[in-house]
C-alpha cells in the first residue's frame, strides 16, 4: 500500500532527478500526506465499525452503500459506538501527523552526477516501487492470503492491510473474467451438486386445505432464532411468534444463506444461493433472469405486491422488484412525511397498517410480500424500549419485540377480514444476526439461524401445530410452497421441497470471506482466501468433514458459475 501511495511522488522525484537539479523541494508533499493521514484514519476508524456487523473489512460493496445510499449508510452505522470512534480516530490522525512531521522531508540535496547514473537510479526506483505494489517477482501478485498466517480468522483479517483491501476490492468490482472459486472439474462439481437434489420420489406432505390460497409472504428482519423460545431458549423477546408456533408448521432447522437483506431476499424470492463474495443484485442484467416467486403468481392471476417502509432502490431491491411480476410496490416513497419517524424511514407497525388496508380491497387471490426493517440498525422503536437501551443487545431485543407486537396486531386485524380464512402467512427472517446473544463469529451456524412458519386456517387441523426439523435454507420455500399448490417449481433448481419426506437434508451458505455447508447432521465452514477449514462440527471425523467440504465447495462452485453465464 505504501507503494500505491507513493507512485504520486515519486513522478515528481524522478522529473527533477532527470532535470538535474541538485536541490528539490516539493512544498506540496505534506498536503498530499495530511489529506491521505485523514482520508486513512477515517477509513480505519468505519472498519472497526463494519467488521463489527459484517465479519468482514471494509470493501468495495461498503463503500458502494455509502455513495448510492448516504442516508441509509448512516442509519445502518447509527448505532456504533460513537465517542469511541471520534477518540480513536483523533488518536489515529494525532500520531499519524506527529510522525510525518519528524519523518517527512520537503526538502531533498543530491550530489552532483551524470545522467547515465540519475536515469539508471529513476529506473531502479520504479522498478522496486512496482515490485513492492505487485509483492513480489512469483507468479501471482499480492493477495490477502499472503498475509494470512495464523489458525485465528481475526488475526489473519487484522494482518490484511486494511486500505490496500479497500483499493483491492475496489479495483476487482465489476470485474468477472473467471470463477474465483474453482475446486473440481466441471463434470465432478456437476455430478456432486445434482446428487443433492435427486429424490427417490418426486412427492409431498400437503399441508393446506386449498390449491390457491392468498399468500402473505413476511421477511423479519434480523429475526434470527435465536430471539425465539422455541429455537434459541430466549424467554419474552417474541412472545407472540412463539405463540404462533402451536398453531402453525414451524420449520426448525432453517438456515439463512447469507448475512445480509439483499441475500435473503434473492434466497427467499428466487431461491438463488449467495455467491461469496460476488453479489447479484449489483448486475440488474443477471438478476432479471432470475425466476421468482412473485412471477408464478403474476402468471396464475394473483394480484402481486411489495412492502417496504425504507427506500427501496437500497442495495437494488427495486430493480428485483419491478422485473419480477410485482404489480404495485409500496416504499417510502408512498408514506405520509408525519410517517417518515426513523432513519430507515417508516416504522413496521405503519407499514403493517397500510398493507392490511390496501388487502381490503385487493384482487382475490393475492400474493404480498412485506419486508420488515425496524429490527435494523441503529435499534429504534416509537416509544417505549422493552428491554433498555443502554446498549445494542438491549436495543436489538426491544426491536424485536416491537416488530413480533406488529406481527400480533396485523393477525389480530386481519383475522376480522373476509379473506383471512382463505390466507397463508409465511413468516421467515431475511438472515440471521449476531444479536442477541453476542457469541458466534461469522463462520459459526448458529449465526446463520432463522425460524419459518407457515400459519393460517388454511393448514389442515392435523397439522397445525407441527415441526418439520428437514434441515434446509430460505432457498427451499420456492419448491415447497408451489408444490404445495400444486404448481411445478422446477425453474427454482437451487430450491428443494422441504415437505419432501426423500429430500436430502442440506443447507449452504456463505460471506464475503468464506463459505459453510450443513449435511446431515454435519456443519463445516471453509476460508478460501486462506485456504482453510474455520469450524467443524465433527472434528473427530476428519474425513466425514472433508466429504462435507467437497459439497460446499462444488455447490459454491456451481452457483457461482451460472451467475457467470447469466
Amino acid at each position: 500500500m505504501a507503494a500505491y501511495l507513493a507512485v504520486v511522488p515519486l513522478f515528481s522525484y524522478a522529473f527533477w532527478l532527470l532535470s538535474g537539479r541538485k536541490n528539490i523541494q516539493l512544498p506540496w508533499l505534506g498536503i498530499y500526506n495530511k489529506v491521505l493521514l485523514v482520508l486513512f484514519s477515517v477509513i480505519s476508524v468505519v472498519n472497526f465499525n463494519i467488521y463489527r456487523e459484517w465479519g468482514s473489512k471494509i470493501n468495495a460493496k461498503a463503500l458502494g452503500f455509502a455513495i448510492s445510499t448516504p442516508n441509509e449508510a448512516l442509519a445502518s452505522s447509527a448505532s456504533s459506538p460513537i465517542g469511541l470512534s471520534i477518540a480513536t480516530f483523533f488518536l489515529l490522525l494525532i500520531l499519524s501527523l506527529f510522525l510525518q512531521a519528524r519523518i517527512v522531508q520537503r526538502k531533498i540535496e543530491f550530489t552532483a552526477n551524470p545522467t547515465w547514473l540519475r536515469t539508471a537510479a529513476t529506473i531502479l526506483l520504479f522498478g522496486l516501487n512496482f515490485l513492492l505494489i505487485r509483492g513480489g517477482w512469483d507468479v501471482a501478485p499480492n493477495k490477502q492470503s499472503m498475509a494470512y498466517f495464523s489458525e485465528n480468522q481475526l488475526l489473519n483479517h487484522a494482518a490484511v492491510n486494511t486500505e490496500w483491501n479497500l483499493l483491492y476490492t475496489i479495483m476487482a468490482s465489476g470485474k468477472i473474467k473467471k470463477n474465483p472459486y474453482i475446486y473440481f472439474k466441471e463434470e465432478d462439481a456437476e455430478a456432486l451438486v445434482s446428487s443433492l437434489y435427486q429424490v427417490e420420489k418426486d412427492t409431498s406432505i400437503q399441508l393446506l386445505q386449498t390449491k390457491r390460497p392468498n399468500v402473505v409472504l413476511v421477511i423479519m428482519e434480523s429475526f434470527t432464532a435465536d430471539l425465539t423460545k422455541k429455537l434459541g431458549n430466549m424467554d419474552g423477546i417474541t412472545p407472540h411468534f412463539d405463540s404462533l408456533i402451536s398453531q402453525g408448521v414451524l420449520f426448525s432447522n432453517i438456515y439463512s444463506p447469507g448475512n445480509r437483506t439483499d441475500k435473503g431476499i434473492m434466497a427467499t424470492l428466487a431461491g438463488f444461493p449467495t455467491l461469496g463474495n460476488g453479489s447479484i443484485v449489483k448486475w440488474p442484467e443477471k438478476m432479471q433472469k432470475l425466476p421468482a416467486l412473485s412471477s408464478e403468481f403474476n402468471l396464475l392471476g394473483y394480484h402481486t405486491s411489495f412492502y417496504y417502509g425504507g427506500e427501496s432502490e437500497f442495495d437494488n431491491y427495486k430493480a428485483f422488484i419491478l422485473s419480477h411480476g410485482y404489480q404495485l410496490l409500496v416504499d417510502k416513497n408512498r408514506f405520509e412525511a408525519k410517517d417518515m419517524n426513523s432513519k430507515w424511514g417508516a416504522y413496521d407497525g405503519v407499514v403493517f397498517e397500510r398493507q392490511l388496508q390496501d388487502l381490503k380491497s385487493a384482487k382475490q387471490p393475492f400474493f404480498s410480500t412485506l419486508l420488515t426493517l425496524t429490527n435494523h440498525e441503529p435499534f429504534e422503536v416509537p416509544g417505549a424500549y422493552k428491554f433498555g437501551k443502554k446498549d445494542n443487545i438491549e436495543r436489538f431485543k426491544s426491536t424485536a419485540y416491537y416488530t413480533d407486537s406488529c406481527i400480533n396486531s396485523f393477525l389480530n386485524n386481519a383475522r376480522k377480514q373476509s379473506w383471512y380464512a382463505n390466507t397463508l402467512f409465511i413468516f421467515v427472517a431475511d438472515h440471521g444476526h449476531l444479536l442477541p446473544k453476542n457469541q458466534y463469529d461469522v463462520y459459526m451456524p448458529q449465526r446463520y439461524h432463522i425460524p419459518l412458519l407457515f400459519y393460517g386456517e388454511v393448514i389442515k387441523e392435523g397439522y397445525r401445530g407441527k415441526i418439520v426439523d428437514k434441515l434446509g435454507s430460505q432457498q427451499d420455500l420456492s419448491a415447497t410452497l408451489l408444490q404445495q399448490l400444486q404448481i411445478p417449481s422446477n425453474r427454482f433448481k437451487w430450491s428443494k421441497n422441504l415437505l419432501n419426506p426423500y429430500s436430502k437434508n442440506f443447507a449452504f451458505f456463505s460471506w464475503d470471506n468464506g463459505l459453510g455447508f450443513l449435511h446431515n447432521g454435519e456443519c463445516v465452514t471453509f476460508d478460501p482466501i486462506g485456504n482453510q477449514i474455520l469450524y467443524n462440527s465433527n472434528k473427530a471425523n476428519k474425513k466425514q468433514g472433508e466429504e462435507t467440504l467437497k459439497y460446499g465447495q462444488a455447490y459454491l462452485q456451481k452457483a457461482y458459475q451460472q451467475f457467470m453465464n447469466f
